[in-house]
């Protein structure tokens, strides 16, 4: 083992470059043991299994998404905020398609509440739609919103999926143009009465 150097950190290092590679369907444990010329068996002192390897693999391509996010939403209010935010998510979906994959399963919500890069995600996205005047159950909504759209777009962007000539860059824009106005003008709840 010691030969190997294997560590967590590396398995999972090795994991979201193998994702991004051969598709994040394709990490397994196996894959990640001949990277390393170890047998599968040798990476069970590191993880749990598949599961945990991808769950791990989730959380790191999380904290990275988020950390871009982060850079170029300092400083930002507003549209400039979100434009940011949306310009980061997109740069990063369609760079590393395997670790964006990752960060789009369902993860255990008590990882989620232990993991600071998630608690940072949440911190940075409701912050931002807070300079909108959103409060809950606005917010949980507006979020929502804001991850089904960049989600969307950059799945269907990923798989060639606009083939109209418009240019996909100045639909993005567009997009992001209509969420500020979503946002800015965000529908009210009316009180139902009984």
């Amino acid at each position: 083992m010691a030969r190997a150097g294997l560590t967590v950190e590396r398995l999972v290092a090795a994991a979201a470059d193998l994702a991004d590679e051969a598709g994040f369907e394709n990490v397994t444990l196996s894959a990640l043991a001949r990277r390393f010329g170890v047998k599968d068996a040798s990476l069970y002192s590191h993880v749990r299994g598949l599961e945990d390897l991808r769950t791990r693999l989730a959380l790191h391509a999380g904290g990275e998404l988020i950390d871009r996010i982060a850079v170029d939403v300092a400083g930002r209010a507003g549209k400039d905020a979100l434009a940011a935010f949306a310009r980061a998510y997109r740069a990063y979906a369609l760079e590393h398609p395997g670790r964006y994959a990752a960060t789009q399963i369902r993860i255990d919500q008590a990882l989620i509440a232990d993991s600071p890069a998630m608690r940072r995600t949440a911190e940075i996205t409701y912050g931002m739609l807070r300079a909108y005047g959103l409060d809950e159950p606005d917010l949980t909504d507006a979020v929502r919103l804001l991850r089904s759209t960049f989600h969307g777009y950059c799945a269907l962007e990923s798989a060639g999926g606009f083939g109209a000539a418009r240019d996909v860059q100045a639909s993005w824009d567009k997009a992001v143009d209509a969420l500020h106005l979503a946002l800015t003008h965000w529908p009210q709840e009316t009180k139902k009465h009984g």
